[in-house]
């Protein structure tokens, strides 16, 4: 494999420093795109692979050689476009995505680009369920199993699956929560089974080839953020008096210190009032740009002029510092709108956020 990965890489370089145009596949322009993320966020998306796509991925990028500015240019921006067209077809379908994508891109691109993602949609288990309307899919999965309503949800987006979750029976909420929480992989022959029986009710069937990585607390937590108040409370009321420890690990990952930026001027003034200044110091050294500015912008002059001169001097700064300081300050916005003093604006709410 290392030979060849090497010959690859002769091959391309000779042929660049030839002047040639390298002709990029798609596992190539795979390999640019994870190489431009960086290790962090690529390390994000390794998570939603296959352990045979992984190895595919990691193999090209090992083999990647130089590239030109014009190849990852042109990898990212045909990335970007994928992305955009999935995402458009997802929300608003098919005929919304091609008059959008064909007045942005021209008929050509835009026909081209509806090809390779309509592929990946109908390659999707359940997908038949993701433009049916709330209430008819209310109707038919309210009486299905517990066990099968959550295995269909976790192809849902959190949307959706926050819609079916505040109207399922109360006896069938928390199993079917928990149901989601503790999916992890599961194999194309459970798929096909629920798949089987569905067929009869909904006259589709959609194939899984690989395990697919299901469910989990970061899934759950997302849907959470995306149901109303009254029923998140009563959930976790519900849920707290069976499972305490999935209700704390639920709420753990509901809002986290990247939220932030979310949050309008005065809830960050609020809540930055009871910070430790040391807990902001330690907190931003790993933060964006764009974070730092929004302590700051909402922070006093004096307290602004502190922190930022304790951030130049402040080094040698472990990472699980960095985070428990983070979690802190999380920490503290949580406890902040339990006790009323704001609100974190999220799912389909409609109120203003109040201080």
């Amino acid at each position: 494999m290392a030979e060849a990965a090497v010959q690859t890489n002769k091959s391309i370089d000779s042929e660049a420093a030839e002047g040639k145009e390298v002709v990029l596949n798609s596992r190539q322009k795979a390999a640019i795109v994870i190489v431009s993320l960086g290790a962090d966020r690529a390390s994000q998306i390794y998570k939603y692979l296959s352990e045979q796509d992984i190895e595919d991925l990691t193999y090209e990028v090992a083999k990647l050689g130089k590239t030109t500015n014009a190849q990852v240019e042109s990898a990212l921006d045909e990335f970007y476009k994928l992305c955009l067209t999935h995402k458009m077809m997802t929300d608003g379908g098919l005929d919304y995505a091609r008059n959008v994508l064909e007045k942005a891109f021209g008929d050509s691109t835009a026909r081209s680009l509806l090809e390779k993602v309509s592929k990946t949609l109908q390659s999707k288990p359940f997908n038949f369920f993701t433009k049916g309307d709330p209430k008819a899919l209310l109707s038919l999965l309210q009486h299905e199993r517990s066990q099968v309503i959550a295995l269909i949800m976790t192809y849902m987006d959190p949307q959706q699956a926050a819609g079916i979750l505040e109207q399922l029976p109360d006896e069938k909420r928390i199993p079917v929560l928990e149901g989601m929480a503790n999916m992890d992989r599961v194999s194309p022959e459970a798929i096909a089974i629920v798949e089987e029986e569905m067929k009869r009710k909904f006259s589709a069937i959609i194939t899984s080839e690989d395990n697919m990585s299901l469910g989990g607390i970061d899934y759950v937590a997302d849907v959470m953020n995306n149901v109303d108040r009254s029923n998140e409370k009563k959930i976790f009321e519900e849920l707290g008096k069976t499972n305490p420890d999935l209700a704390q690990d639920i709420r753990n990952k509901m809002f986290i210190f990247e939220n932030i930026l979310d949050m309008d001027d005065r809830s960050v003034q609020r809540f930055v009032r009871d910070c430790d200044s040391k807990d902001v110091v330690y907190a931003l050294k790993t933060a964006s740009q764009e974070m730092q500015e929004t302590f700051f912008q909402n922070m006093s002059k004096r307290m602004a002029e502190t922190v930022r001169a304790d951030l130049e001097i402040t080094t040698n700064v472990r990472l699980k510092d960095v985070e428990e300081a983070q979690q802190r300050i999380v920490n503290l916005i949580r406890s902040l709108e339990e006790r009323g003093e704001l609100i974190i604006k999220k799912g389909n709410d409609e109120d203003d956020i109040i201080v």
